[in-house]
């Protein structure tokens, strides 16, 4: 039999304990700048803000002296005999305050007994009550009172700003400055040289207007620069943890194609919120091997995703109990994470289940509620609506904050994942988001109106100054990227990387006229009308005969199974994709499988069981789980196989002229299920882009494209594990090595080197301007370029030109965005 708990000691400290104690600080205590921070770090996350744990409240003067259920916490001019100073000197472990986190310093104890004793002071205009949340509800646009003194408004509100602190407003940079700066930011690139030559010479007094929708106009180099960033955020990746065996998705397609058509935002949020095959990873999270801790489940991965992408929230605290940094409870988290869960979660604290069940809630009920008796389905359908709704202001504020921080190297609300805090300018953040929403959600005009505003073409601000006493002042200075450093270096050699590791093809993404037309609609196949609600697990094999009078010219197909599939075309195995909790789109080439005449398609479509455990025995397993409804989930296989002869179109898509198989001797018409639109996959128009667009061939010129490298890595490029929303800014350790003398960079640097002497100018001179044009946008002055021709000599080699190469690239100059 269990012991019962001791109860704890409530009782003031002992004589011979007191003694232990720091004396009392000498000086008179300020509570705004002694006491209050020690409250705000400390204890206002249980006993303030709306919380008063121990019935314990601490938002006022009275509320602190009246004290909880342990009695009066202190007594003026009694210090060490009081209350509080028992539980935060540490003396009494069993009562020690804050109970988690970090602990009172000898220090901060010593300040609170001289607060205690000279009266317990506190100015009436200082509490901790419950804050409202900024950033959070909409306003209405008319109401919004925009200076018409500047032709954009966002110098509007920064002239305000600027009027409030007494700042008159400095000039522009340059035109070269702007250029660079606006290449890196809009599109990624360092400027080509003549373009930027062409630029200079324009006399146009819009110029910088033009060039701004000029570069935002080309819709590849937009879409791979800004690759990078929705990589980061929505934790997708080319390779790692979980991509081999199906326990995380990419959605690389899916993302590259909405960049490259300019989404709507709100229309690029609901597919990701209440997303088809195509987006599904993002929600999906990492399904991780063994056990996990319990805010690592895949509906708590989601929650936390989408709370922290979208709402600029991080719920990773409030996770595992309730959060000591903000006021958000372990009850929200379950909340949201209830949506992407099939029935109620039972909540956790800690890791240790409660035996409560959660209750289905958006973040901010006041926004709008989710029916908690609804299907998953129409939950998250539920959950995008209300996120992309007009009553959640939160949405186009979080992202305006986003693109804010990175033209200006910091967000107007700062860090961007405390949304909650006034931004610097509120006027301002509330007409940026409502311009979004009142344009469409079009992301490009956001940007548009940054990118063309005086405040962006100010000089950069190089103040150094503590966060809280930060005030706008222009732009900060910048580092390149991971990918920026290393596209740059490339650029500047007309070096392209080896392969595209991202899997998108670039022609459908981008529409580029050479698509073809598809007169077939394919339809979701299984062999029980049935499986769009939940079916057994099982293989099912389907079967097809397709007979050609002439070899084809063009024959590929694009096809995708819920969870898998296995293709075959005449006996021989042609690709197949069976994984874990995973159905993605493959595409396969089918000219090396095809032939004259009759030609069998087999696809052997795979329904693991819900849990996502295979339904092919494992090397040592002994035999599969036992099939009850709980295993019970969606199944089918659609397809689209594009074959054009040289005279005819040969099409072939999945509908019910596709058999199964039942038996050895019997076989039976596909049930069809629905079109592409169907639920719970809905692969929608995007899949037939990828069944109309020919190879991509295409050479690659943008690291977004490929897998990290270790000089990528020590730059600062993340493994996408988690999400991740700003990339730091400060120089390593590893960085400083890396960019001295790392392998990766030397590859790179000899590769560049030899490709740029098979084009070389003859002369050193010549080759010395090219590069400075190159890497820092600008001729070389009259002594930079005599010692670089020097150091190429008059007969150019590899490990000279190396040399310039590395010198260029150390530069702060090429380094950072001014």
């Amino acid at each position: 039999m269990a012991l019962p708990l001791a109860a704890k000691d409530y009782s003031p400290l002992t004589p011979d304990q007191q003694v232990l104690l720091p004396d009392p600080v000498p000086f008179e205590i300020d509570f705004a700048r002694d006491i209050q921070p020690i409250f705000e770090e400390s204890c206002v996350q249980c006993h303030g803000r709306g919380k008063a744990k121990g019935v314990f409240s601490l938002e006022t003067r009275d509320d602190f002296i009246f004290g909880g259920d342990n009695g009066e916490p202190a007594e003026v001019g009694r210090s060490a005999e009081s209350l509080v100073i028992a539980m935060i000197s540490g003396l009494k472990p069993d009562i020690v305050m804050p109970e988690k986190g970090r602990r009172l310093t000898r220090e901060e104890v010593a300040i609170f007994r001289a607060w205690i004793d000279q009266g317990m002071v506190w100015p009436d205009e200082i509490n901790f009550f419950e804050i409202e949340r900024s950033n959070l509800h909409p306003v209405d646009w008319e109401d919004i009172e925009v200076p018409v003194e500047f032709a954009n408004p966002i110098d509007g509100f920064v002239d305000q700003h600027f009027s409030a602190i007494g700042q008159e407003w400095p000039g522009v940079v340059d035109d070269r400055t702007f250029a660079r700066r606006v290449w890196l930011d809009t599109i990624g690139l360092l400027p080509p040289p003549a373009e930027l030559e062409e630029f200079l010479a324009d006399e146009a007094v819009d110029k910088r207007e033009a060039l701004v929708q000029r570069l935002l106009h080309d819709r590849q180099a937009y879409a791979e620069h800004w690759l990078s960033f929705w990589n980061d955020l929505l934790r997708n990746d080319y390779r790692g943890v979980g991509y081999i065996d199906g326990g995380r998705k990419p959605i690389t397609n899916w993302l590259y194609t909405a960049l490259a058509q300019n989404k709507p935002y709100d229309e690029f949020v609901t597919e990701l919120v209440d997303p088809g095959l195509a987006a599904e990873g993002f929600t999906k999270g990492i399904s991780w091997r063994g056990a996990v801790n319990a805010s690592m489940l895949p509906p708590m991965q989601a929650a936390q995703n989408v709370a922290h992408v979208f709402l600029g929230v991080n719920l990773k605290c409030a996770s595992c109990h309730d959060s000591f940094i903000d006021d958000y409870t372990l009850a929200d988290a379950y909340g949201l994470a209830s949506v992407y869960a099939d029935g109620p979660l039972e909540v956790a604290e800690c890791d240790q289940p409660t035996g409560e069940m959660s209750r289905v809630k958006f973040l901010y009920e006041e926004i709008g509620e989710l029916a908690a008796d609804s299907s998953p389905e129409m939950r998250r359908r539920q959950l995008a609506a209300i996120i992309t709704g007009r009553s959640n202001g939160r949405l186009p504020r979080t992202i305006v904050n986003r693109f804010w921080q990175r033209a200006f190297g910091r967000g107007l609300v700062e860090p961007v994942d405390e949304m909650d805090r006034p931004a610097w300018s509120p006027e301002l953040m509330d007409w940026l988001a409502e311009d979004l929403v009142a344009h469409g959600f079009d992301l490009k005009h956001t940007l548009e109106r940054i990118l063309t505003s005086r405040a962006y073409q100010l000089p950069v601000d190089r103040a150094t100054v503590a966060e809280e006493e930060y005030v706008f002042l222009g732009p900060r200075v910048r580092r390149l990227s991971a990918e920026q450093f290393a596209d740059a270096i490339r650029a500047v050699a007309d070096l392209p990387y080896p392969r595209n590791a991202s899997g998108v093809n670039r022609r459908a993404a981008l529409d580029d006229g050479s698509a073809v037309e598809l007169p077939l609609q394919p339809r979701w196949i299984w062999n029980s009308p049935d499986a769009v609600l939940g079916v057994k697990p099982e293989e099912v094999t389907f079967r097809r005969t397709v007979i050609l009078d002439q070899l084809p010219v063009d024959a590929a197909i694009t096809i995708a199974g819920d969870n898998g599939f296995t293709l075959r075309i005449n006996g021989e195995r042609v690709g197949s994709n069976s994984k874990r909790s995973s159905s993605e789109i493959k595409v396969y080439d089918l000219l090396p499988h095809l032939r004259d005449g009759a030609n069998e398609f087999e696809v052997v479509g795979q329904n693991f069981y819900a849990d996502g455990t295979s339904v092919r025995r494992l090397p040592g397993q002994e035999e599969l789980p036992p099939v009850t409804p709980d295993t019970f989930n969606p199944a089918g296989v659609i397809l689209y196989t594009r074959i054009r002869t040289a005279d005819t179109v040969e099409d072939v898509v999945s509908d019910r002229t596709w058999s199964f198989v039942v038996a050895e001797d019997e076989i039976r018409p596909a049930v069809e299920l629905g079109g592409l639109d169907l639920a719970p996959w809905r692969v929608g128009h995007h899949f037939l882009e990828l069944a109309a667009a020919l190879p991509d061939q295409e050479p690659v010129h943008r690291a977004s494209l490929v897998v990290a490298d270790p000089l990528m890595v020590a730059l600062g490029r993340p493994n996408r594990e988690q999400t991740t929303t700003v990339r730091s800014d400060e120089a390593t350790t590893l960085q400083a090595l890396e960019l001295t003398n790392g392998e990766t960079l030397a590859r790179l640097m000899t590769a560049s080197a030899d490709r740029i002497l098979a084009t070389a100018p003859s002369s050193s001179e010549q080759l010395v301007r090219q590069l400075y044009q190159h890497a820092l946008s600008r001729p070389p002055a009259d002594r930079e370029l005599a010692l670089a021709a020097e150091l190429l000599g008059d007969t150019l080699d590899s490990p000279d030109v190396q040399d310039l190469l590395w010198a260029l690239t150390a530069l702060p100059e090429f380094q950072l965005i001014y």
